[in-house]
């Protein structure tokens, strides 16, 4: 029996061809889609003919149901561009604000836990994707978008394209990390799993990156190999990497830089979670006479 694919509603095909016009990634033209839909499914109708109201009262449909603060903002921000760009109609959404998240500090590993947990990964490809995470403070989409012609052994760097925001960046490559790129690279290139100017990580097949749920799952293994009970993933490294410099008195522009923020003040979370600086500091109460 034929599969019955359901057709593409002329609303959707112009959202869809809306967002292909500004080139947004596919992830973001996935999550849009589907605040749309759960609009739709909430509606019981088309979403275009929503009201001021209907939207007011999917808010709180939202909220009542328990739907977490990142999830609702980012059900908003699809809606948003719904009704502003492909709608046409940006004043229903004037009046639906986003919820403030709630600030959290990010899980950060001492150098220790962090030799640990490189040292437990299961494979040499999985210690040296590790490596780069922590090494040149990458994001995972970073680490596993690598190519082998992105690595300059001359110039000690790495080559990141296109990362968050669409930007191209240089990332430091130290000794040790080159050290242990070369590892990886003779063993994947003798067993033929790495291609000639290929994917740096790749997956089980050789033409397609490993993905980022195989790297935070590579960490996850490793981090229960190693004895870690905090809650980290592959972000985390990324996370101790700025800290742990931080530490050492690197200047946080510096950092900045290496990390690809745009903002300093986005850099600046780490001052809260570098706790060798709040060592440095000599308590008040050391300084009071003795009673």
């Amino acid at each position: 029996m034929d599969t019955i694919i359901p057709a593409v509603t002329p609303l959707r095909q112009r959202m869809l061809e809306d967002m292909r016009i500004r080139k947004l990634e596919a992830r973001t033209q996935e999550a849009y889609i589907r605040a749309v839909r759960k609009l739709a499914a909430y509606l019981h109708r088309s979403p275009d003919s929503a009201t001021v109201e209907d939207l007011r009262n999917f808010q709180l449909h939202l909220v009542d149901s328990g739907t977490s603060p990142i999830t609702l903002n980012a059900t908003l921000t699809g809606l948003r561009f719904f009704f502003d760009v492909t709608v046409g109609r940006a004043e229903l959404m004037a009046k639906m604000q986003a919820v403030k998240l709630p600030r959290t500090l990010p899980v950060v590993l001492s150098p220790q836990e962090v030799a640990r947990l490189i040292a437990a990964a299961r494979n040499v490809k999985h210690q040296a994707a590790l490596s780069v995470a922590y090494g040149a403070g990458l994001r995972a989409s970073e680490v596993i978008g690598l190519k082998v012609t992105d690595v300059d052994s001359q110039r000690m760097t790495l080559r990141v394209e296109q990362g968050k925001g669409r930007k191209d960046r240089y990332a430091m490559l130290s000794p040790v990390l080159l050290q242990r790129l070369r590892t990886w690279w003779r063993i994947a290139h003798a067993q033929g799993r790495m291609l000639p100017g290929g994917w740096l990580f790749p997956g089980m097949n050789p033409t397609d990156p490993l993905t980022a749920r195989q790297l935070n799952r590579a960490v996850h293994a490793a981090a229960e190999a190693a004895g870690i009970d905090k809650r980290v993933s592959a972000h985390s490294l990324r996370h101790s990497f700025a800290t742990h410099l931080l530490e050492r008195k690197v200047d946080i522009r510096v950092i900045q830089v290496l990390l690809g923020h745009k903002r300093l003040e986005t850099t600046s979370v780490y001052t809260h979670v570098a706790t060798d600086l709040l060592h440095e500091v000599l308590s008040p109460l050391e300084a009071l006479p003795p009673s």
